[in-house]
C-alpha cells in the first residue's frame, strides 16, 4: 500500500531516532548502509524528509542529518504525507476512478476496513515508538536480515 521510497523513508527516520541521544548528524552513505537503501534515493528522500521538517539537516564539515526531540513524537502519517501523500487512504483497492461509498466497487467494502485501520496505525505510531521498539526488541532495518 505504500511506496518502497515511503519504506525507505520511515526506515531513515527510525534510524535517525534511534541515534538521537547519541547527539550524531549521519551522512547519506551511512543512512543508506544502514537502512539497506541505495544512496542516491537515500539522500533524495532525506532532502523531503528536511523539507517537511521531520528530520534535520545541517550543512558543512560537521553537519548531516539528525532527527531533534520533537520531532520524534510525529506520527509516521507525516512521513506517508511527505512521501506518498494522503490519497492511499482515499484511493479504490482495484484503482477505479469512480469507486465511492455511493457506487462501490466489489472490492471496497473489504478494503476500506484495511485501508482505514492502516490510516489509524499510521496516525498513532510515532518515530519515537518505532525507535524504541528498535532499540528494545527484535525488530531490525536492515532489508537483508
Amino acid at each position: 500500500m505504500i511506496s518502497k521510497s515511503c519504506q525507505y523513508a520511515i526506515r531513515a527516520a527510525v534510524f535517525l531516532a534511534s541515534r538521537a541521544d547519541e547527539n550524531l548528524k549521519m551522512n547519506v552513505k551511512i543512512i543508506a548502509k544502514e537502512i539497506d537503501a541505495p544512496e542516491a534515493f537515500t539522500a533524495k528522500t532525506l532532502q523531503i524528509l528536511n523539507k517537511h521538517s521531520i528530520i534535520t539537516s545541517l550543512k558543512g564539515p560537521h553537519g548531516g542529518f539528525f532527527i531533534e526531540e520533537h520531532q520524534l513524537d510525529a506520527p509516521i502519517l507525516n512521513i506517508v504525507n511527505a512521501i506518498d501523500g494522503l490519497q492511499i487512504f482515499k484511493s479504490c483497492g482495484l484503482g477505479l476512478k469512480k469507486c465511492s461509498e455511493t457506487n462501490p466497487c466489489p472490492f471496497h467494502n473489504d478494503y476500506k476496513i484495511l485501508r482505514d485501520a492502516m490510516l489509524s496505525t499510521f496516525e498513532k505510531t510515532t518515530i519515537r515508538i518505532l525507535a524504541h521498539n528498535l532499540e528494545n526488541g527484535d525488530p531490525f532495518l536492515l532489508a537483508g536480515r
